[in-house]
């Protein structure tokens, strides 16, 4: 240790915790992929003339929606999964070594 660091061994994460996590990030890049998907629905829409009275663009806007929604629940089983092998893996082998300052 120098000036003050401190080595800390991660033994376990609270899964519901890491879900929560998991599942707001996936909500975040659900939020931005589908604000993307739907700028593109709507540009090729416009393009080709498909955009009649907005058919396009409103297509496009039910992705803004979905989306998060889909990467919002796959985030949460992913946080589930992924803490729960976490847990199962550190009692064997122990947990990830953190280095803090302070």
């Amino acid at each position: 240790m120098k000036g003050g660091e401190k080595m800390t061994e991660l033994k376990k994460i609270n899964v519901l915790s890491s879900a929560k996590i998991s599942g707001l990030i996936g909500v975040i890049i659900g939020l931005i992929a589908g604000i993307i998907i739907a700028l593109f629905v709507a540009i090729v829409g416009a393009a080709f003339g498909k955009a009649r009275a907005g058919a396009g663009l409103g297509s496009g806007f039910l992705y803004i929606i979905i989306f998060p929604i889909m990467y919002g629940i796959g985030g949460f089983i992913s946080g589930v999964i992924g803490a729960f092998i976490y847990n199962v893996v550190a009692k064997w082998v122990g947990g990830l070594e953190l280095e803090f300052k302070g």
